[in-house]
């Protein structure tokens, strides 16, 4: 079993490693992702330091000018995120293939035990294909989508390649509403 893991754990590392060298040669290094980066990241910077320098006290112009730069920053992170966008479906569908190769490798052997016992609606994919009811054995998949999303997101800041947190905190897609400062 810990053989298993160890392989699983050097697999994610691979496919990690794997899919950011893609993403590099696909959009990290492309003018047109490099030219939005450093758009977002200025424009974060700058609203960030227009809303502590204001703070409560704004008037309707200042909260115009606030909507104004949220709005553009907010389609520059769209613009951002279609440039990644395409390499990810490419990156996705290899990956999909790995997954179901190596998913057929390791179909119905324990992998890991986990020190946990899964919420309910996690646990047929923490114990897909395994036999018995012991819901603290874990499968290759489960084990495998954990150690990737970790590792990738830590290779990502290593490398430099994931968003700063000045950029997080203005929010993406997913952001706060310009209304908030109604």
């Amino acid at each position: 079993m810990w053989a298993d893991t160890l392989l699983i754990l050097f697999i994610s590392v691979c496919t990690a490693l794997l899919g950011e060298g893609l993403t590099w040669l696909m959009v990290y290094r492309t003018e047109k992702y490099q030219k939005l980066k450093s758009e977002v990241e200025r424009q974060s910077k700058r609203l960030e330091k227009r809303k502590e320098a204001h703070g409560d006290s704004l008037d309707k112009q200042q909260k115009r000018k606030i909507e104004r730069e949220e709005e553009k920053l907010k389609q520059n992170n769209r613009d951002l995120s279609l440039v990644k966008m395409k390499s990810m479906f490419a990156i996705g569908f290899a990956f999909t293939a790995l997954l179901s190769m190596f998913n057929n490798i390791f179909d119905g052997r324990v992998v890991a035990r986990l020190p946990f016992l899964p919420i309910s609606w996690i646990q047929g994919l923490s114990h897909r294909n395994l036999p018995g009811d012991d819901y603290y054995d874990c499968s290759f998949i489960f084990l495998y989508i954990l150690c990737t999303m970790s590792i990738r997101q830590n290779t990502q800041k290593i490398l430099g390649f994931a968003p700063s947190r000045t950029a997080s905190k203005q929010g993406g897609i997913f952001g706060a509403p310009p209304q908030a400062f109604k």
